[in-house]
């Protein structure tokens, strides 16, 4: 049997919110760190190193922290925010179980840097419901660029039109679609065979 995939945006897709302002919603009432002022100091600033595997987050937290909120530490701010920002959709997940006993491979394609890929992978046991997760940090390139879908494709080593991807960002989906994948623009209202169905993508 021919090998095919179906690949899984993390956030926005298989894991989402209940607040619309994400995991730092009670950010500065928790832990007193005004999101606006992590954001600008963190984010903005070294972010992209982080997320490319070019830096280490303990380390580009604690430059931040020093000046933004001395009194906490980078581990009690990682721990606020992997756990405030875990919430697995269990519809999808059990919809994307049921796929993965039908034949199909299944993997995650996502920009994370390190240690919150492997808290998703390990803590909350994603490895035991996927057969690998492809991050921004370990390829050092990340979506939309086109180097992320091939080093991708290399790791898997299945061919593009055998490649199933939803995303919930236009721009991923469509760089997909230039490297040859089949996308699709996730929102939650439709079911991934549903999504299949409309973009013509033969499972069976």
């Amino acid at each position: 049997m021919r090998r095919k995939a179906i690949m899984v945006d993390l956030d926005g897709v298989l894991i989402t919110h209940p607040d619309a302002d994400g995991w730092s919603a009670n950010l500065e009432h928790d832990l007193g760190i005004p999101p606006a002022l992590l954001h600008d100091g963190f984010f903005r600033r070294h972010w992209a190193d982080v997320v490319h595997g070019r830096a280490a987050l303990r380390d580009r937290l604690a430059l931040s922290l020093a000046d933004i909120a001395p009194s906490v530490s980078p581990a009690a701010l990682i721990e606020y925010w992997f756990d405030n920002d875990a919430h697995i959709d269990k519809r999808l997940l059990g919809e994307l179980q049921h796929l993965r006993d039908a034949g199909f491979e299944l993997h995650l394609a996502t920009v994370q840097e390190h240690e919150r890929a492997a808290y998703l992978w390990d803590h909350l046991a994603l490895r035991d419901s996927f057969d690998g997760m492809h991050y921004a940090a370990s390829l050092g390139c990340s979506k939309p660029d086109h180097a992320f879908y091939r080093a991708v494709e290399a790791a898997v080593q299945i061919p593009p039109a055998a490649i199933f991807f939803i995303d919930d960002k236009i721009e991923n989906v469509e760089a997909a679609r230039e490297c040859g994948w089949t996308a699709a623009m996730w929102t939650g209202g439709s079911t991934v065979r549903e999504l299949m169905d409309v973009m013509q993508w033969e499972y069976r």
